[in-house]
Parts: structure tokens; sequence; C-alpha cells
């Protein structure tokens, strides 16, 4: 189905983009080093005590240094985080406790929220991620694509593109405690008196992720003029945030009903080294383990062009070697840990959830829109600069390099 027509574009009815309603955004992470990312937290921890035992020249070279970051940088500590401020090299301190993150799309991962180890960390994300926070990560745009153009995740999202096109990422609010959405200033008032009072700036989110759509001028979203389309696409949309949250914020599990929930039906091997699909029997292969029902929705779940369960998969499968043969990285579990066999029927039952909705967000491209032109008669449209930088934290203290303390 083609996407309505985006801003700019045409004639007739011409969708506002993700970028103008949602306008705060922020570039995707840049770790600049592999190993600060693992599936593990263990593997992080003997990382960090291998790179601290290591020799001078030794350590610079297991250290990776990068334009941005060697060990003897001074840089300021991420919001939130209590490391070291002072050059790696002079004190390395002990390691952070690793943190949960969302590695691309669906693929949750650990990260050492050191500062000193990240090129491009984005603090401005740190600062705003809490209890209340949403984040909605853009895939980019890959021609002939039939995946979802966005995902949602209550961790932080390091916005990594499998496709290797990443997108923006956008908090949906602009300060901690869930204060002031991340919407373009006015659409609120307008989406309440064309749908009711009950429209929240979570209900928008839920619009925004059932219904974009990716076209070549960016992210797509068709605003319904009627209200009957917009609760079906606000139910929609709150489905598919349950979803993917996986149980955050005290929601439920997601869960196949009885019947189609897959289970480990052969043990999965110390080192499985394939994964391959049995449509016929629908059955999961790793190595010679087996995960069965697995529904082919699942199995062909791509985003980007790339398929999500062979992606997870690949970075996980890789067999520890000696080490300092592939540097800190190289550390990883030298067996296939329980929690991952976990973690991987999570994953399945997700896609499989979320390929069947994809059906009924084909459906909300039908119908009336808000268009661009009444968004610029309403005062949403153009945005107003000030709504695209983030907002100041006047009232917070964060420790900067070797320790001295700035006031944002």
């Amino acid at each position: 189905m083609a996407a309505p027509a985006a801003a700019g574009s045409g004639e007739g009815p011409r969708s506002p983009l993700l970028d103008d309603l949602m306008p705060w955004s922020v570039r995707p992470l840049r770790t600049g080093r592999p190993w600060v990312t693992a599936p593990d937290p263990a593997s992080l921890r003997a990382r960090w005590e291998r790179l601290v035992r290591a020799p001078g020249a030794e350590r610079e070279q297991l250290f990776g240094p990068t334009r941005a970051r060697t060990p003897r940088t001074a840089v300021a500590a991420l919001p939130g985080q209590s490391t070291a401020t002072g050059p790696f090299a002079r004190e390395p301190g002990p390691c952070p406790d690793p943190v949960r993150i969302l590695h691309g799309p669906f693929d949750e991962q650990w990260l050492l929220p050191d500062h000193r180890l990240i090129d491009m960390a984005r603090p401005e994300l740190w600062r705003v991620a809490d209890g209340h926070q949403l984040f909605v990560v853009e895939h980019g745009r890959v021609p002939q694509n039939t995946g979802p153009a966005l995902s949602v995740t209550a961790l932080l999202p390091d916005g990594h593109s499998p496709a290797g096109r990443p997108g923006r990422i956008r908090p949906l609010f602009r300060r901690p405690g869930g204060a002031e959405p991340n919407l373009a200033p006015g659409l609120l008032g307008l989406l309440r008196a064309r749908h009711g009072d009950a429209v929240t700036a979570e209900s928008v989110l839920a619009w925004i992720l059932a219904a974009a759509r990716q076209s070549p001028a960016g992210c797509v979203v068709p605003l319904p003029a009627d209200t009957a389309r917009w609760s079906a696409g606000v139910e929609l949309g709150r489905e598919l945030v349950r979803i993917q949250l996986r149980g955050a914020r005290g929601g439920e599990r997601p869960r196949l009903p009885g019947g189609r929930r897959p289970y480990v039906r052969a043990a999965v091997p110390p080192a499985p080294a394939e994964l391959s699909y049995d449509s016929e029997e629908r059955v999961l292969c790793l190595g010679t383990g087996r995960i069965a029902p697995v529904p082919a929705g699942a199995w062909e779940f791509r985003v980007g062009g790339v398929r999500t369960l062979e992606l997870w998969f690949g970075r996980r499968s890789a067999v520890s070697g000696p080490a300092g043969t592939e540097g800190l990285a190289a550390l990883r579990p030298r067996v296939w840990p329980q929690e991952w066999t976990s973690e991987l029927l999570e994953l399945i039952t997700q896609l499989a959830l979320l390929a069947e909705l994809r059906p009924r967000q084909e459906e909300l491209a039908r119908g009336p829109e808000i268009g661009v032109r009444e968004l610029r008669a309403a005062g949403v449209l153009p945005v107003a600069p000030g709504a695209r930088r983030p907002a100041s934290v006047l009232d917070h203290r964060e420790e900067g390099p070797d320790g001295q303390f700035a006031l944002l």
C-alpha cells in the first residue's frame, strides 16, 4: 500500500512528518568501541577487569582509542551515573553496574555507562530517562521494506540500525518526571478539539506507533479527521506499546494463547553455530536445539530488510576465543546461557504478536486526514525552533571532567 503523501509533495491531503509532530530528536549513540556493549552483564564486568589489569601499552590497545576518547580523556559523568570523571589511565575506578539498553530494534542488551568509554553517549537522553519516559526509535527507510517504521521502548535505546541507515530517537517527554510532552506546540489542543479531552501525550504516541509509514520524505504520520478511526488506532497503538515494552512499567508480559506458545523441545547446545527454520513443522533450530511452535510471522519479521531473529542470534552465537585475539569483545560466555533461551522465547512471542497486528496497521492509512494545511492554519506548523532543542535543566547538578560540577 502506498504511503500517504508527505508534507511538500503533490496535491490532496498531505500527512505531516513525524519530525514535525515530535520535533525534539536525538541522533543514535555512537560507542566508538564494540566491547562496551554485550548481551550479558558478566562479559562487561570481565572486560572491565581485563582492561584495568592490563599494563600501559596493552591497555591503550585494548581500550581502542578514537579521536573522541582515549585512556587520557577526562569527561563529565553521564546523568544519573556516579562513575569517575578523571582520565581512565589515571583513575579507572570500580566497574560501573551495566545498564539495560535497547541495542537496535527488539534486542535488549547491556552497556557500561561510563562516559569515558563512549564516543557519543547523548547525555541529553540520559537526562530525561526515568520511570515515566518512553522513547520512539526510527528504523530508517529501506526501499521495499515491509517492516515497522518505528518501535517504542522504556529502556534507553542506542538507535542502532541493522540496515546501516539509522533514524532518530524521540523521547515522549522533554523533561524528567513525564513533564512537557515532546509534541508540536498546539497539537494536543487541536486533537482534543477534534477527538475529545481524553487525548493525551500517551494516546498520541499510540496513534503514531500504529499509523507511521516510511516515505522518501521521511517518516509520515497521517492524522485522522474522524474520531472513530482515531479511537481504533489509539487502541491498536496501545496494544503495540504493551507488546514492545515486555512488561515494563507494571504491564503484563506479552503471551501467545495456550497451544501457540513456543517451548524448548530439545535443549540448546552449549555453542549453537547455526539458526534455521522449518516452515512445515514451525520449528526454530539452534544447532541441535529445537523451539516450537514458532509462527512464520515471527521468523519472517524484518526491520530494515533484516530478519530480526537471525540478527539477534548472530550477535550471540560467536564462539569466545583466547583473550586478546579480538580484543576485549572476545570475552564472551563460553557456553550458551539459559537466560538467552528465555529471552529468545520472549522475542519469538513479541514478534509473532506484532506480525499479527500488521494488517490492522495498514488499514489506518484509509480515511480523511487532518493535513498539513489544517495544521498550518491552526498554528501547529511550522514548529518553533525551540521545540527542536532539548529543554534546559536548571536545577540539576552533574559532575563534569575531573570532578568539577556544572549547572545545566
